[in-house]
């Protein structure tokens, strides 16, 4: 690698300043539409429409920011929303003539990505289509994926091995008598790449094995977890409902079918790097065309996957930045009320794992801030949900306090258990949520 090839290598990582607030502008809008499209889910509603919904905000976004500057900077979608129902895995995004709906007591996996100039921020949450708390398998499964989110936060660190993460992910899913689902990888992520060479496994096999990695700081990782109350070993049931693909950029063919390079000469000029859903393209045209370039390794598919019918899965995926002054998760959404059947408060060595704090304590002996007491707690609670040092501050807030408040900041949570400024002149955070859902207001709406 030459000098200047290095430098710009090394100008694209976190050392950027810019780089971390592209990561932070896209981690922002993609937790917005997860958000809008978690308060879209009801009953009744079509699947399609729901993911069409979540796009669609990310584009309209995206397309807000970077706009006058003297380079263009490429932004939108980095992967389609995807709605996966129950048993269903991943990669669900219908076509436009799909009329399938949610029902209630769904359990809901919504999975969606943003990018900014190729810096990319990904999301999945779960959800349940009910009042009240989420009790009983439902529940055990739920925790299970984002308590072995929790501790691979507190494990994808500087110094750290990609194996320690799969070790750990395992036994937490166990203490909840469910299984990590096989063949669902974490990525390191880069400029334009969504699936970089440090891969973090999440079930050892003799048929997937990736190469021993350490983590360094500067490195952005999308930490996936998949858990289920079945054996854990989906598979695809319908080549059919694949819609969801990847131009593989080191692949060429010359097409025999003119509606297959009619639909390639689309996808070259519409995706070249992202993910993309056929539903964006001509649905009759697409059907023919796109089985000659997935043949001919043009076309990366996403298969939709599924246990067996009666099991349950959930879905928890973040993007974290190994930043210099510790681990900074940048995508996530509270959880509602779980009421599990199991626990992890009697195995030792997971307590030990989520005790671990996410950020580096500095060396030396400067003088403590005040007003920090509740740091080190906050970093390692399990339900921690926070996305400090975003690119603007923002101040959650409850309705309890909305008589308080300017009209533009009216629509607020309810509940509060802790209110923590942590910069009087910047914004606020609440720690110890015990609300339903969050409600992000800008600290701009404060002012005047």
């Amino acid at each position: 690698m030459s000098d200047d090839e290095a430098k710009e290598e090394k100008e694209l990582d976190l050392s950027s300043p810019d780089v971390v607030t592209k990561y932070k502008t896209a981690a922002e809008i993609v937790n917005k539409a997860l958000q809008l499209v978690i308060s879209e889910c009801k009953p009744k509603s079509k699947i399609v429409d729901l993911c069409e919904k979540g796009d669609a905000f990310i584009r309209e976004q995206t397309g807000n920011v970077y706009k006058n500057v003297k380079k263009k900077i490429e932004r939108g979608v980095a992967f389609p929303t995807c709605i996966s129902v129950n048993n269903t895995v991943c990669h669900v995004s219908p076509l436009a003539s799909d009329d399938t709906v949610l029902e209630e007591n769904d359990i809901v996996k919504i999975d969606m990505g943003c990018h900014i100039d190729g810096f990319i921020a990904v999301v999945a949450h779960t959800h349940v289509l009910q009042p009240g708390p989420v009790t009983g398998r439902a529940a055990d499964v739920i925790a299970a994926a984002n308590t072995a989110a929790e501790v691979a936060l507190r494990l994808v660190r500087p110094g750290k091995k990609n194996k320690d993460v799969t070790e750990a992910i395992q036994k937490v899913a166990a203490a909840y008598d469910c299984k990590i689902v096989e063949g669902v990888l974490s990525h390191q992520h880069k400029q334009f790449v969504v699936d970089g060479n440090k891969v973090i496994l999440s079930v050892t096999s003799p048929e997937t094995r990736v190469d021993d990695a350490e983590f360094e700081e500067n490195e952005v990782y999308a930490v996936d977890i998949v858990t289920s109350t079945g054996d854990g070993k989906p598979k695809m049931l319908d080549e059919r409902e694949t819609t969801i693909y990847k131009r593989a950029v080191d692949k060429n063919y010359h097409l025999k079918m003119k509606s297959s390079r009619f639909i390639f000469s689309e996808i070259s000029q519409k995706f070249p790097i992202m993910p993309f859903t056929a539903r964006t393209l001509e649905e009759k045209r697409a059907r023919l065309g796109l089985i000659e370039c997935v043949n001919h390794d043009l076309l990366q598919p996403y298969p939709v996957l599924h246990e067996k019918p009666g099991d349950l899965v959930a879905h928890i995926k973040f993007t974290v930045l190994l930043m210099p002054n510790g681990s900074d998760k940048i995508t996530s959404h509270p959880l509602q009320e779980l009421q599990p059947n199991k626990t992890v408060d009697d195995d030792p060595e997971i307590k030990a794992w989520l005790a671990l704090g996410t950020k580096t304590k500095k060396k030396g002996g400067g003088k403590k801030k005040k007003g920090k007491k509740g740091d080190n707690k906050e970093d390692s609670e399990p339900m921690d949900t926070s996305t400090n040092d975003s690119p603007r501050l923002f101040a959650r807030v409850v309705s309890l306090a909305a008589d308080l408040l300017p009209g533009p900041l009216a629509n607020v949570l309810k509940r509060l258990d802790v209110l923590s400024l942590d910069d009087v002149g910047k914004g606020a955070s609440v720690s110890g949520l015990s609300g339903e859902l969050l409600v992000e207001a800008s600290v701009e709406d404060f002012r005047g």
